[in-house]
């Protein structure tokens, strides 16, 4: 990343504290091999700062942060929202040296006033005009929350024909389920359309043309989202009201059960990458694989494993939240105190850090998410179901969840399942080396062509 050096500054130190940090920054988050960017443009009035963000990558523009301040060189701003929030400090060369934290984790993040530049990423199995297929840009209404969700409706040249409606996994997603450049939801549906299946994708609470607030939404919430989708597309023209079926990948393989657990016009669901075992049970599995395939230490990893599981159970105990807040406090002051960096820092910014921490994995989403067990869900249903998982997927790994949700079937007695599990295939069903976060971005495929074979093939043979 270049660095613009301003040389007056190197030897007026003092004239630091009076910088205008107003107007267009830039940064380029590095994670999970990939790089997001980042824009930020800072307004002061007589007393205080504000801020908007653009995430060009997700066509994000002019977003406003929750809050910013900027005192004693130090630069702190939040978006609730997402639940992140960014301390850096501003060096001699006008740059801004610092952290972006997010749902407990922390990747450094400088920003400069030199625009960056993404490189450029081949994703050949993106759609292209011209579609042999109806597109339509669709609107409904979630009474339960009054919510409007805005969303992509493709319907086959045909009558009578299925429905699926995709949902998308953890953090908010717009309705192609962006992530580093690939738009899977837009294959998929590009692919099963051109197949005679018509297909819903949405933008999620708060995201594209879609309201709402995430900040307080848990699983559940987002559950009641996909009920109106349900009841919504029962009214378009040429779908099949009794083919209507879900396609959850990941947290979206939670919401599917739940939906389909309640309402009997689901007709089949399909699983990708679903979770089978209690959510902490899945996180503390996740985190040790993803840092075993990133070469820490089994020293590191037994510390970090430690403290994962001090958190988790705070997080999902019956405390009052003063509680566990207080409790987490003192567990991440005994984590951080073995880090110098945090060691020279003031005790406000300590202090500052720690309520970070805390806030990252207190907020309702993730208090519900660890709490969960998939098992109460997946046991009640009883349309049919197939269940697909990558041999290399890190994130909710085959093995265990696959036999967790094979038993909720057994005790539920919904013998009408099909399982299967990929060779070489990651969380995201790219064909992959290792299965790490890591490779997301570099590989060029978006979706295994096999497990859309596989997808359409099922789904059809459920929709005679």
């Amino acid at each position: 990343m270049k660095k613009v050096v301003v040389l007056a500054l190197l030897f007026c130190p003092f004239l630091i504290f009076a910088q205008d940090i107003t107007g267009k920054w830039y940064s380029k988050l590095s994670v999970m091999g990939s790089e997001l960017l980042f824009g930020f443009d800072f307004s002061k009035n007589d007393t205080s700062y504000s801020g908007k963000m653009d995430i060009p990558q997700q066509n994000a523009k002019g977003i406003p942060l929750s809050s910013v301040t900027f005192e004693d060189n130090i630069l702190v701003f939040k978006f609730d929202q997402a639940k992140f929030s960014y301390t850096g400090k501003l060096n001699a060369s006008n740059e801004f040296e610092g952290v972006f934290s997010q749902n407990g984790q922390n990747f450094p993040l400088n920003l400069t006033r030199t625009e960056t530049t993404l490189k450029k990423t081949n994703r050949p199995q993106e759609p292209k005009p011209p579609y042999d297929y109806n597109i339509e840009e669709v609107t409904f209404i979630n009474e339960k929350d009054n919510i409007t969700l805005g969303g992509t409706f493709t319907a086959p040249k045909s009558e009578n024909f299925p429905i699926a409606i995709l949902i998308s996994g953890s953090g908010q997603q717009d309705r192609n389920s962006e992530i580093f450049g690939h738009k899977p939801f837009w294959v998929i549906a590009d692919y099963l359309t051109k197949n005679g299946i018509g297909v819903l994708r949405i933008d999620d609470r708060g995201v594209g043309k879609s309201g709402g607030n995430p900040t307080n939404s848990t699983t559940y919430d987002f559950a009641t989202d996909i009920e109106a989708a349900v009841q919504y597309i029962k009214t378009k023209k040429g779908v099949n009201p009794k083919k209507i079926g879900l396609i959850g990948h990941s947290e979206g393989g939670m919401i599917a059960p739940i939906v389909a657990s309640k309402n009997k016009n689901i007709s089949f669901i399909v699983l990708l990458a679903a979770p089978g075992i209690p959510c902490d049970e899945l996180l503390m599995e996740q985190t040790f694989l993803i840092a075993k395939v990133s070469g820490a230490s089994d020293a590191e990893i037994s510390k970090s494993q430690k403290t994962n599981r001090m958190i988790y159970d705070l997080v999902k105990s019956d405390k009052s939240n003063d509680e566990i807040k207080s409790d987490l406090a003192n567990v991440f002051k005994t984590q951080f105190n073995n880090d110098p960096s945090f060691a020279n820092l003031s005790e406000n910014d300590k202090n500052q850090m720690i309520n970070q921490q805390i806030q990252s994995v207190t907020y309702p989403w993730i208090r519900s998410f660890l709490g969960f067990k998939p098992e109460e869900y997946l046991k009640k249903v009883k349309c049919p179901v197939l269940i697909l998982n990558g041999e290399k997927d890190l994130q909710v790994p085959p093995q265990s969840n696959l036999e967790g949700i094979k038993k909720a079937f057994i005790k539920g007695g919904n013998k009408k399942i099909t399982i299967k599990e990929y060779p070489n295939l990651n969380h995201l069903f790219q064909e992959c080396k290792t299965g790490s976060t890591e490779e997301y971005g570099e590989i060029e495929q978006t979706f295994s062509p096999q497990v859309l074979s596989d997808m359409k093939d099922w789904i059809l043979l459920q929709a005679k």
